[in-house]
């Protein structure tokens, strides 16, 4: 295990350029097929990259929300104790492993924003603590988490599946979360992957004891954390004594606070992007005390978005492009030929995960791939909801091996995509096993 982790990790550090660079020649790549595989001419597709490239625009400013939102409640004083405090728990390198894993896990099940900013910010506190653990191994343990997010309460395709009036209604009607969320088919991968990737993760802290710890932060000096002094003003002017007013900081607070009452109260236990950054924003507003130190926070936490701004139109340029060539749909087709009933939802997995290397987004997966899944799946009398499982877990899987979700974790950690993708190689491998018995085998 050794040698394969070693052997992963000098590849990925050696060949995988920056994320940026990496979207850079995704999309020359899915040109390049679009031109050769399909129909599409090459001003075609010169045509479908740009129609599609402003397309997650109102994504990209929820996902750099999550990391400013994220980093400024991270940054209180309080948050700062009961992380702290949490991360106290571990004492040992392996024990960070396990801590931080089951941590981003659980906060993945709850909603996958919650999950990644939960374990970037676990894994920096306790790195602190156990300053001989394998950074890089934390953080993508912590990442590892991300993996069961499509399992669990913000899972996209079964949520959209079971509310009335989404697109393919006429076709496979109306499915409840029963039979999908909580499924036993579903039960089965979480808690089998819940139980044992803390222990996957930590075997591979313990191969690597012995070796140099890579990245270790000099958290006396590092920019991950910001270091506030507060600034004491005499005879303050009356717009300075409003930017450091606890009283706006209470109303606003309290304003925003309410709205996300309200909204449990009549949607229910919903979580959803939007509300899980009103909520750290608004906490983060309370939490800092004055408008001034907010501001300040602020101030810092923007200079971690910077990857995710400019990256996010690419990805959705190449998802304009697998779309519109039709590329998505031969992916697709190609595995459907060779299935049958009691194959169809691996190949359905395994084609859901190529896909989602080229349009990493739930939703529009489900989109592109839904119409012809379920349609096939039928045809070969498989469950929907079987179909629906297997479409979404292969969304979720090679997320392990794509850096578009990594983004706004490893932007609060302070990593790069090549600094953990070495690890979550051999995450991929390892979750596929279970995955793929609980859709062939479990109902």
């Amino acid at each position: 295990m050794r040698s394969i982790t070693n052997f992963f990790d000098r590849i990925v550090q050696r060949y995988l350029p920056d994320a940026f660079i990496f979207a850079i020649i995704l999309t020359f790549v899915v040109y390049l097929m679009g031109v050769f595989l399909t129909d599409s001419s090459p001003i075609q597709m010169v045509e479908h990259w740009g129609t599609g490239f402003w397309e997650l625009l109102a994504f990209a400013m929820q996902m750099a929300l999550i990391v400013v939102t994220g980093y400024i409640l991270a940054n209180t004083p309080i948050v700062k104790k009961g992380l702290e405090k949490i991360s106290g728990l571990a004492k040992t390198p392996v024990q960070a492993i396990i801590l931080v894993t089951f941590v981003g896990i659980i906060g993945s099940l709850i909603n996958y924003g919650f999950g990644l900013v939960v374990g970037a910010l676990m894994a920096i506190q306790i790195a602190k603590k156990v300053p001989t653990v394998d950074y890089r191994l934390l953080v993508a343990s912590a990442y590892s988490g991300f993996l069961v997010w499509h399992g669990g309460l913000s899972a996209s395709i079964p949520l959209l599946i079971a509310t009335e009036g989404h697109f393919l209604e006429a076709e496979m009607g109306i499915i409840p979360v029963s039979e999908t969320i909580f499924s036993f088919t579903n039960i089965f991968i979480v808690v089998f992957i819940l139980l044992t990737m803390p222990f996957l993760n930590a075997y591979l802290m313990k191969v690597r004891q012995g070796q140099e710890v890579s990245h270790a932060i000099d958290w006396e000096n590092n920019t991950i954390e910001e270091k506030y002094e507060e600034e004491k003003i005499d005879n303050p002017t009356p717009s300075e004594r409003l930017e450091n007013s606890k009283i706006v900081t209470l109303f606003i607070s309290l304003l925003g606070l309410g709205y996300a009452t309200y909204f449990f109260m009549t949607n229910g236990f919903n979580l959803n992007i939007n509300i899980v950054n009103l909520i750290m924003l608004f906490l983060g507003i309370l939490l800092h005390g004055t408008p001034r130190r907010f501001l300040q926070s602020v101030n810092n936490a923007v200079k971690n978005v910077g990857g995710i701004i400019v990256q996010f139109p690419f990805y959705a340029g190449i998802m304009g492009m697998m779309v519109a060539s039709g590329l998505s749909d031969q992916m697709s087709n190609l595995f459907i030929g060779i299935s049958n009933e009691f194959t169809f939802p691996l190949f359905a997995f395994i084609s859901a995960g190529i896909v989602n290397f080229f349009v990493p987004s739930g939703g529009g997966q489900w989109a592109v791939q839904g119409p012809i899944m379920i349609e096939a799946g039928m045809q070969l009398g498989v469950d929907n909801a079987k179909t629906v499982l297997a479409v979404a877990w292969g969304d979720a899987w090679t997320n392990m091996i794509q850096p578009f979700w990594a983004l706004p974790l490893l932007a609060i950690a302070g990593l790069k995509v090549k600094d953990i993708m070495g690890f979550c190689v051999i995450i991929l491998f390892y979750s596929f096993i279970p995955i793929s018995i609980g859709l062939l085998f479990f109902n």
